[in-house]
């Protein structure tokens, strides 16, 4: 049994050429692209196109309003540090009131 034999360079070409010319027949013997079926594609592709603009619109929307929601609550937290402490008078009084209020249940 005789080994393998690597083909030359100029088979190679041959027959990079001829694989070439096969393509190129069989591209040239498709059929043409019905006009009508080709505004279908189009139409359908413009459609995907809006629903992904769309949905890009509202996920950049939400977005965005997270963030604004982010901030205000970011700002009402630091009004809420801002306040002033209550003073040691005005805790006594408000727990002064919570054990009368008990007191009162009680009775």
């Amino acid at each position: 049994m005789p080994g393998f034999k690597e083909p030359s360079f100029e088979e190679r070409t041959a027959r990079a050429q001829k694989a070439r010319e096969k393509a190129l027949k069989k591209h040239a013997e498709r059929p043409p692209v019905d006009p009508e079926v080709e505004a279908q594609r189009k139409q359908a592709r413009l459609a995907r196109e809006a629903a992904a603009a769309e949905k890009s619109a509202a996920r950049k929307a939400a977005i965005a309003q997270a963030k604004a929601d982010k901030q205000a609550a970011a700002e009402a937290a630091a009004k809420e540090a801002a306040k002033p402490e209550k003073t040691e008078a005005e805790l006594k009084a408000a727990r002064d009131a919570k054990y009368a209020a008990r007191k009162k249940r009680k009775k």
